[in-house]
């Protein structure tokens, strides 16, 4: 398995581009800031440390020699400046390697001289050193080096940390609406996809997603009333079929027919019967049963009771669960069609359990059949779908399942096929006792 540090989602994957072009664009801005800004600030020092040297050298020539030391005095006291007499054996260091000295020092050059020297240090004392001549005698000026070197105020940093903390704010948020309406239609259309109605997109935001949302609406519209016609033809053509099949079975039992024809044709008259009752079933899931407070153990108990009417052994557990909102007649085509399936593919071995369990009624109808692989489940709970192999060698029109399906989801409830341990399939369905908000 690949490990990758880029988010997979578009919130996260737009906002670090947004970021990243944000941090490029202020980094950008502050080198062309630096650049145009670089020759002028090196000619404006230039400038003044030419004066200062000018002015010195006119000020030590033009005044008296007995009052040269209280000149210089003052100029250290009032303008930082220091001048010193060149000594043999002096210590010097170079000027910093720097694009704004190396400027500084041509300029000053090409106005006093090519003589003139430039060190960062004499002696042991740091600055900004710049010599000039009087005559044979050379001279160093000292220069604080905050007058070259400029330093970035703590509150500048401040600010433009804040700046860039509320533009990527500003992205984060524009993204996020973005993508809020997205993230909303991915949903409904997963859930779509497995075969449930969502509630309807909300369509706000830009032009573009609200048209999205709008059109996806209408695609739920148009699906939800496709499946409604298809029940309704489903429930008509079911009930068209029941009374040529009851002459069929009249006219069997009045035909004297060979005994072993005679059962062979009732078996196949009530597989067709049966499959009829499937279509009804399913075409009624969805509505004309209002909820009532039930109890589901109670529910179960009188089906199972009814299995062992008919001879079949269906086990039972049945502690007691508080009522919940239920649509009792839905709920026993369920637990029907739960336990015929478990019956035709388990065997003698199946079993029906409720329970509380996390604020939930949990139904369990258990088998010992060939099971379900997992990646065929979902399509399984969709109408007329059916495995090509062991449990789909029995008959059937492929919609018990899909009945169980649509019956639950009415009732706010989840509905899954899991292994059973041992082998076998746990038909499980989970039903909260409080229904949301809404439903």
């Amino acid at each position: 398995m690949t490990l990758t540090f880029w988010p997979r989602s578009l919130l996260w994957r737009t906002f670090i581009l947004l970021a990243a072009l944000v941090l490029a664009t202020t980094v950008a801005w502050f080198g062309i800031f630096r650049a145009y800004e670089l020759e002028p600030r090196a000619r404006q020092i230039s400038q003044n440390f030419v004066s200062i040297v000018n002015l010195t050298r006119t000020a030590l020539v033009t005044s008296q020699p007995e009052r040269r030391h209280e000149l210089l005095s003052e100029l250290s006291e009032r303008e930082g400046i220091q001048v010193y007499p060149s000594e043999p054996g002096e210590r010097i260091a170079p000027p910093a390697d720097r694009p704004l000295v190396r400027l500084v020092s041509e300029m000053i050059r090409r106005q006093l001289g090519d003589s003139t020297r430039f060190a960062s240090e004499r002696d042991g004392k740091p600055g900004f050193w710049l010599s000039f001549h009087i005559d044979d005698d050379e001279y160093w000026v000292r220069v604080p080096r905050e007058r070259i070197e400029r330093q970035i105020a703590l509150r500048w940093l401040g600010w433009g940390a804040l700046a860039l903390a509320l533009s990527l704010l500003a992205a984060y948020f524009l993204v996020s609406r973005v993508n809020r309406p997205l993230r909303a239609l991915a949903s409904a259309a997963s859930a779509i996809g497995m075969g449930k109605m969502p509630d309807p997109v909300p369509e706000s935001g830009p032009e573009e997603i609200r048209t999205l949302s709008r059109a996806f609406n209408q695609m739920s519209r148009d699906l939800a009333r496709l499946d409604a016609d298809r029940a309704l033809i489903l429930a008509g053509v079911s009930h068209d079929l029941r009374t040529p099949l009851s002459r069929l079975r009249l006219g069997l039992e009045m035909s004297g027919a060979d005994a072993q024809l005679k059962d062979g044709m009732t078996a196949d008259i009530e597989e067709i019967d049966r499959i009829i009752n499937q279509f009804l079933d399913f075409a009624r899931t969805d509505g004309g049963e209002s909820l009532q407070h039930a109890d589901l153990a109670a529910i179960t108990a009188e089906v199972a009771e009814h299995y062992r009417r008919h001879g079949r052994t269906v086990a039972t557990e049945l502690p007691g669960v508080p009522g919940l909102p239920l649509q009792a007649m839905a709920m026993r085509r369920v637990l029907l069609n739960l336990i015929d399936n478990a019956l035709r593919y388990g065997g003698k071995d199946v079993s029906v359990s409720v329970r509380a369990e996390n604020g939930a009624a949990v139904l369990d109808v258990a088998d010992r059949g060939p099971g379900i692989p997992a990646a065929e489940v979902e399509r399984l709970k969709q109408p007329f779908t059916r495995l090509e192999v062991a449990r789909s060698d029995k008959g059937g029109a492929g919609l018990g399942l899909a009945i169980v399906e649509r019956v639950v989801r009415a009732h706010r409830g989840s509905f899954e096929l899991l292994a059973r341990e041992g082998g076998g399939l746990i038909a499980r369905i989970r039903l909260p006792f409080e229904r949301s908000p809404g439903a």
